[in-house]
């Protein structure tokens, strides 16, 4: 360990995009902490998960490797390989009291608190989700009931569960008790929000401060109707909609009589926006609570903060909402913040392309550790430092789809991104995508059928495989020449 390793408060909320964040110009949303977070850290704007779903995802950044070696490539199995260390368990067997509040989801928790992996959590507090289906060890639920409530019950509440009672909530308090115990070593704190995740339905207190009507489009041309239907084969959990009529197969929330008048529908983008919104706000103020423990207990200057989400979310872009077999930015690419003052560069916004797999190892070397050789991440300590070029780390990022979600295709796809190019090939079918991400932003125009973008598509197509091949799971380490 190193000889004054710093605390770690590691914040991932679920599903939540890149542009959400108002220091990272988004006007709609308010984040004031999230915002000093920015202003006092490095704030990487094209750091990309390596599933856009979330048991890959997150497998592969607990490890730093992608998730066709983890061997947890898809949401709902039955238990976590184990293929490779989780980050915690590294850290934990130096010395470091680790702590796990809100989900983990390296396996399924269908029905079930999901089972326990060699994962270094000494204090464990669990929530995968905030429903009240298990029988027992749902430590949100429990704590619920300490409060007078039901959670079952609350959840049926056309106005959300109250702010005081929310998950979210709930995942700061646990933080806080954690954070003010009596130790002599460091700690890392590992806060998994389940929002801003669907069933989108916050507090009525911060729904009510986001209007439908005030809020921006989503990225929507009719050509997409026409393009979803291409890929309508491909596995997604929505079917493509105008933005007025989202695929919503369950509604966002009951709504009040008075929100029925104000909303132009629970099924469009703006009324699905709006909620999406206002989660995040209660989330920003949560982590400002943890902030101010900090503060208060004389931690904060030896503490590493970070905020990153572990995929993002439609929300009516090219006509989709939630997740699945699609590469487009909002759900692939998401915040990722570093904060620690003093040690880290201050107000730094890097516009190199990262991976979440750059989280492992940035934390061993933090810990005074060596990155092992065969990890796929590679650590940002560099640029956090400012000792690099905060403008390039990566020439490529990629992301993973192997079969992720219980839907019929059982798609298999890859996504090879470059500074200027996003490739995705969507193995055993003949359709795939190509974006000039320069000259078309916002991924409408697809070429991968243009004749005069042959030769890049071919191109890109090498690429990609060798970056698949070099990735691939080598198995144990040599040991002889036979």
């Amino acid at each position: 360990m190193a000889v004054k390793a710093p605390n770690i408060l590691w914040v991932c909320t679920d599903q939540q995009r890149y542009d959400t964040i108002g220091a990272l110009g988004n006007p709609y949303v308010s984040t004031p902490n999230i915002d000093n977070l920015v202003a006092e850290g490095v704030a990487f704007t094209h750091a990309y998960c390596q599933s856009p779903i979330c048991t890959p995802s997150r497998a592969s950044f607990l490890t730093g490797m992608y998730p066709n070696a983890t061997h947890a490539i898809r949401n709902g199995n039955d238990f976590f390989p184990d293929a490779y260390p989780l980050v915690t368990r590294t850290l934990a067997d130096i010395g470091y009291d680790c702590g796990l509040i809100g989900k983990l989801h390296l396996a399924s928790a269908y029905g079930r608190v999901e089972p326990r992996v060699n994962d270094g959590y000494r204090y464990w507090q669990y929530s995968h989700a905030p429903r009240d289906d298990w029988g027992q060890g749902h430590d949100y639920a429990d704590w619920v009931r300490t409060q007078g409530y039901i959670l079952g019950e609350l959840n049926q509440n056309p106005e959300g569960v109250p702010a005081e009672l929310h998950q979210t909530t709930w995942c700061a308090e646990k933080t806080i008790e954690f954070i003010r115990e009596d130790r002599d070593c460091p700690w890392l704190a590992s806060v998994n929000i389940y929002d801003p995740h669907p069933p989108f339905n916050p507090p009525q207190t911060h729904r009510e401060q986001y209007h439908p009507a005030e809020m921006p489009e989503p990225l929507f041309r009719n050509s997409d109707l026409e393009q979803q239907a291409r890929l309508q084969a491909i596995d997604f959990q929505s079917k493509v909609r105008t933005p007025d009529e989202l695929d919503i197969r369950s509604p966002i929330l009951p709504q009040t009589p008075r929100q029925e008048a104000e909303a132009v529908g629970a099924r469009d983008a703006k009324t699905l926006r709006a909620a999406y919104y206002a989660m995040i706000q209660l989330i920003d103020e949560q982590l400002g609570r943890i902030l101010e423990t900090l503060d208060e207990t004389g931690q904060r200057e030896n503490t590493v903060i970070i905020f990153t989400s572990d995929h993002g979310e439609t929300l009516g872009d090219h006509g989709l909402i939630q997740k699945g077999c699609r590469f487009y930015e909002g759900l692939v690419r998401v915040p990722l913040i570093f904060s620690w003052q003093g040690q880290f560069a201050s107000g730094l916004k890097s516009d190199a392309l990262v991976e979440l797999v750059d989280k492992a190892p940035t934390l061993l070397e933090l810990a005074g550790l060596r990155v092992p050789e065969e990890m796929h991440g590679k650590s940002l300590l560099p640029i956090l430092r400012g000792e690099a070029d905060p403008n390039h780390h990566r020439d490529f990022v990629r992301c993973e789809y192997y079969d992720a979600v219980d839907l019929p295709d059982h798609t298999f796809a890859t996504m090879y991104r470059n500074e200027r190019y996003k490739l995705v090939v969507y193995h055993g079918h003949e359709e795939g995508e190509l974006y000039d991400l320069i000259n078309d932003p916002n991924e409408f125009e697809n070429l991968w059928d243009t004749d005069a973008k042959l030769a890049i598509k071919l191109e890109l197509l090498k690429q990609s495989f060798d970056a698949s091949m070099f990735a691939m799971d080598r198995g144990s380490r040599r040991v002889g020449p036979m």
